[in-house]
């Protein structure tokens, strides 16, 4: 006869204490990373209303202390939010972040390429971008480079960005 007891199955406690910490901490920084949005990128969230109010009060607040205090209530307040689903929001918005970032780039790099008198770059992007207005283009490069010869502001290298920018984002 086995007069043993299996109180494993008895005292099923869950998650640890400290897996219950590293789970509020998550979702304390998660509420400090909707702190940094802007009003309008935080709007397409579907935040509980208090929640979407504590993290506009955030912004309001100057002190450091109470700052930690707010966010720490934030993060209290942000178990009643699918965290998931905000993660995978704000990974979104970072990565819409990111490729701006890099079309911008792109547009830099093809002025600065025009501007550097590579005669090849203007057919290379005419090429690249088939629909673009060639001789608005070619009058654009002529007017900057004038424009640098006689160091004058650069109205008309803005003029060519705000141009190339136009049409990638049309070819997009």
């Amino acid at each position: 006869m086995n007069d043993t007891i299996d109180y494993s199955e008895e005292f099923d406690e869950g998650p640890s204490k400290s897996q219950r910490k590293r789970e509020m901490h998550a979702l304390q920084e998660l509420g400090q990373q909707l702190t940094e949005l802007s009003a309008t990128q935080l709007a397409s969230f579907e935040l509980p209303e208090e929640v979407h109010a504590a993290i506009i009060e955030m912004h309001r607040i100057r002190q450091r202390e109470a700052r930690r205090r707010h966010l720490q209530f934030i993060g209290k307040m942000m178990r009643k939010v699918d965290g998931d689903e905000v993660r995978a929001k704000l990974d979104a918005i970072k990565s819409q972040g990111t490729l701006s970032v890099q079309r911008q780039h792109l547009i830099e790099q093809w002025r600065d390429r025009m501007l550097s008198n590579d005669k090849q770059a203007v057919s290379d992007f005419i090429d690249a971008y088939p629909g673009v207005d060639i001789q608005h283009l070619r009058q654009l490069v002529r007017q900057a480079h004038k424009e640098v010869s006689q160091s004058k502001p650069p109205a008309h290298a803005r003029k060519l960005f705000r141009y190339l920018r136009d049409t990638i984002a049309e070819a997009d």
